[in-house]
Formats: structure tokens, C-alpha cells, sequence
């Protein structure tokens, strides 16, 4: 408890790499939840070694989306089973990673959101190099029940990090 600033956490976790479960690295954390809602927590992290990487699977969806004739359109990620495609894995996925950022930015002590489902993510249109999706996803907020949806605009290339260029929580209605 740091008085007048807020709570101050200290974690030591180990992270699995998603796509390889037996890949795993140590990872210590501290995370500040400051007074007020209205601030996203600082988090600074340690990581001891490297996750696989990932280079060759970006590549190869990177090329394939490229390569559509028409922008990719999709909805209902994973569907009502729990199932999500192999075509769709890496859509998924990059929901997954940019969806870590709006739950970064809209956390308190008293939340814990996850990524339930892509409602719909439909490809832009860009003339550079890079990527860039709209996503209409569901945030299952796990303290309250709630399913929230919330609206991401997302910039990806396989040389460079994820950018969430736009968020917004979306009226309920939204998710229909």
C-alpha cells in the first residue's frame, strides 16, 4: 500500500508461449494499481530467457492475407463450441495479443477482463505495408459476468510490434 498513490504488487509468474506449451520462461513483475479508476496500472517486468519465436508462422499469415483478392471478413471467433478454425488461429490470435492492451488500459484491482470471443474483425483496406483490422470483440469482465463489447482498430506487420490505434467500449447492443 503505498498512501496517497495506491497498491503496489509484486508477482513472479512463469509465461507459456501460446503456440508451444512446453516453452515456458520466468517472468517477475510489479504492478501499480494508482487511486482513481481513470489511470491505467504501471506494470515493469522482468523476463528470463526467450519465448520461440514466432517469425515464420507471421510471415506465412502476413502473405496470406496479403495475397487475398478481397479484405478478409469474419465473425463469431471462436464459434458457439469453442472451435476456432486453422485459417483463423492467427486472426485469433492477433485479437488476443491487441485485446492485452485494452485490458491493460481499462484494469483496476477490481476487474479481471479475458478475451471471450472476436463478434466480427474485418480487414482494411491500406496502401502500405501494414495490416490493419477493425475487431468487434467480447470482453468477459470475470468479477461481474459481464460480457462487454468493445471496438479495436489494430495495425500489425510482421517486423513490428502490434499497435492498437483505436478502442472503445460499445453500448450492449453492440454485441448482438
Amino acid at each position: 500500500d503505498i498512501n496517497g498513490v495506491g497498491q503496489k504488487y509484486h508477482l513472479e509468474l512463469v509465461l507459456e508461449d501460446v503456440l508451444d506449451k512446453d516453452s515456458t520462461v520466468n517472468c517477475t513483475a510489479e504492478v501499480l494499481y494508482h487511486l482513481g479508476n481513470n489511470i491505467p496500472p504501471d506494470v515493469q517486468f522482468t523476463i528470463e530467457g526467450e519465448l520461440k519465436n514466432a517469425e515464420e508462422a507471421d510471415n506465412i499469415f502476413y502473405n496470406r492475407i496479403k495475397s487475398l483478392e478481397k479484405e478478409l471478413v469474419a465473425e463469431n471467433i471462436p464459434d458457439s463450441h469453442g472451435n476456432v478454425s486453422p485459417e483463423m488461429e492467427p486472426v485469433h490470435l492477433l485479437a488476443w495479443v491487441a485485446s492485452g492492451y485494452v485490458i491493460w488500459q481499462n484494469s483496476t484491482e477490481n476487474t479481471k477482463f479475458q478475451l471471450a470471443q472476436i463478434k466480427r474483425v474485418k480487414q482494411v483496406k491500406r496502401s502500405d505495408e501494414y495490416l490493419e483490422f477493425d475487431y468487434t470483440i467480447l470482453l468477459h469482465e470475470m468479477v461481474s459476468q459481464e460480457i462487454i463489447p468493445w471496438q479495436m482498430t489494430v495495425l500489425w506487420h510482421p517486423r513490428h510490434s502490434v499497435q492498437v490505434t483505436q478502442d472503445s467500449r460499445q453500448p450492449k447492443h453492440a454485441s448482438e
